[in-house]
């Protein structure tokens, strides 16, 4: 009986830390999407505001993801994308070989 409140104890200290490190990793990402909606939130009422029809957009947006990409997840490979070979064909698609006839 002693054996098994022992091991209770050791797998409930156990859940206890991995529900910190969860908090926290919970927070840190609430955080950053606070930033990231106020952020968006100022950029659509710039753009509202400076009568943009849709083109003054895309100059910022790769600002934005070279900022999303310099994030440190907490745990690596938790958000990591796997490695793609779609990249060669330029809109998401793989480069396509041509036909032989």
């Amino acid at each position: 009986m002693e054996r098994l409140n022992t091991k209770l104890y050791l797998k409930n200290c156990y859940i206890m830390k991995e529900n910190e490190r969860l908090r926290k990793a919970a927070l840190l990402l609430n955080q950053e999407n606070q930033a990231l909606l106020s952020e968006l939130k100022h950029r659509l009422a710039k753009s509202a505001a400076g009568g943009g029809g849709g083109g003054g957009g895309g100059s910022n947006n790769s600002k934005g993801n070279a900022a999303a990409g310099n994030r440190v997840s907490p745990k690596p490979g938790v958000d990591a994308a796997p490695p793609s070979s779609h990249q060669a064909g330029g809109k998401g698609m793989p480069a396509t070989k041509p036909k032989p006839k």
